[in-house]
């Protein structure tokens, strides 16, 4: 079984590394990571890069295509079209098209998800209106074969779920066991419906400094103000 996980500048590391850590441990697949060009890849953070060696005029097909997400870096995905040409023509081949937070977004802009439900990060999610996407806040959502996951940690949970679908429960609660994915967090603040006014406006903060950073380090996404506002 054939895995692409795209990857690009400015993504959220986790969303990419964290479904990679369970769908790597299947039997008979094949988990590779493709960027528009191969050489290194920036994480949003500045500090991470992860080298890729394919590039989407390598690989065309697939039975799974993973879409991670980023902070603000997948505007700049949305505007190349050689990009959602290449996700539209890898989703003729796929059994499962997915996506980790704003990844939702970025596939949307494809018309794949126009007139389905998906999820997305928190803040953004609304966004997904623009495409013709139908916004969802849930953990997980599947239609069809499109699964969309939340925000970041979400896509462990997503990747399990897929998993489930695909091997089953056995191999799949081996492979959590594996990674020993117990989580136990010591708040119940992870999830928007959860999260009181003073924790939001907090974590809102956090997001436009990510933002402002992550502008700095791609230098290359118009309207910065408009950006700003999305994320505030």
């Amino acid at each position: 079984m054939k895995i692409i996980i795209y990857v690009y500048n400015g993504m959220t590391m986790l969303d990419a590394i964290g479904p990679y850590e369970i769908l790597r441990h299947m039997n008979d697949t094949d988990v590779l990571f493709v960027a528009e060009k191969p050489g290194n890849i920036k994480a949003d953070s500045g500090f991470i890069d992860i080298n890729v060696k394919h590039s989407i005029d390598d690989i065309k097909s697939a039975d799974i295509l993973l879409l991670p997400g980023s902070t603000i870096g997948f505007l700049n995905e949305i505007k190349k079209k050689n990009v959602i040409e290449w996700i539209k023509e890898v989703d003729k081949s796929t059994k499962w098209t997915t996506s980790v937070c704003t990844g939702s977004i970025l596939l949307a802009s494809t018309g794949l998800l126009s007139g389905l439900k998906a999820t997305s990060h928190w803040k953004p999610i609304n966004l997904l209106s623009d495409f013709g996407a139908i916004p969802t806040r849930e953990r997980i959502v599947e239609q069809g074969k499109y699964i969309t996951a939340a925000g970041v940690s979400a896509g462990i949970d997503m990747a399990l779920y897929l998993s489930n679908k695909i091997v089953g429960e056995v191999e799949t609660k081996a492979i959590q066991l594996t990674i020993e994915y117990d989580p136990q967090p010591l708040f119940q603040s992870g999830n928007y419906s959860n999260a009181d006014e003073n924790i939001l406006k907090t974590a809102e903060k956090k997001l436009t400094k990510g933002a402002k950073k992550e502008l700095g380090l791609l230098g290359m996404i118009k309207n910065t103000r408009n950006i700003l506002n999305m994320i505030k």
